[in-house]
């Protein structure tokens, strides 16, 4: 038996009626926060160049997965197997340039021209409208969340004077470095704190508010 198979089942066993009465009582929803914490932990390890203990690390978020699979499975929605088998298919399906007989693609910016067209095929098939901000998932991080929608702002040549100056960001940006931008995220998350305001909830509603104006004049 291999050992994500032995894995599979001991959350099955976890899961069971006579099974762990904490396993037992979660649910998607219940998990989600463990799951970002140990994301966040992998996060950790990764910036720290911590790989030992990466490797833990990893196996905590398969266990979010797997117990996620798990909790789908008891309700007859999909398994392990199903989640494999898709994601191995999407792979195949979004790189023909390597598994089909398309030309190879010379660089890592072609290849991802190529899989933002067969991504809009997929939607276009499936009958979904197009979206310019469907890569930036809302739950993100807000930070991360706003970088996303940066980028593909630039990508689609969005003017947002609306929501920044870009003269502003512009003079920001010359010179600037990591630990420069630590201390002034840092520096501004402290004015945040003693002013009341939740920077992780304005960053992310200023960010959505881009993406709302956007997907409205599309």
């Amino acid at each position: 038996m291999s050992h994500l198979h032995a894995l599979r089942h001991t959350v099955a066993r976890l899961r069971a009626p006579d099974g762990c009465p904490w396993d037992r009582e979660q649910t998607h929803q219940t998990l989600t926060t463990c799951l970002v914490d140990e994301v966040s932990e992998v996060l950790d390890t990764l910036d720290r160049a911590d790989w030992p203990h990466l490797r833990e690390e990893l196996g905590d978020v398969l266990l979010q997965i797997v117990l996620h699979a798990q909790i789908a499975s008891e309700a007859g929605n999909f398994d392990l197997e199903d989640v494999a088998r898709e994601i191995n298919e999407k792979l195949i399906r979004r790189h023909p340039h390597v598994f089909g007989e398309q030309a190879k693609l010379g660089n890592s910016a072609a290849v991802l021209v190529e899989w933002d067209k067969i991504k809009a095929a997929e939607k276009a098939a499936a009958g979904k409208p197009a979206k310019r901000f469907k890569e930036a998932p809302p739950r993100l991080p807000s930070l991360h969340f706003a970088r996303d929608v940066a980028k593909i702002a630039q990508k689609h040549s969005l003017d947002l004077t609306p929501f920044a100056d870009d003269k502003r960001v512009a003079a920001q940006a010359q010179g600037l470095t990591e630990e420069a931008a630590g201390k002034a995220l840092f520096e501004f998350a402290l004015a945040c704190r003693r002013a009341g305001v939740d920077a992780e909830a304005a960053l992310r509603r200023h960010a959505a508010k881009v993406v709302d104006h956007y997907e409205t004049m599309a």
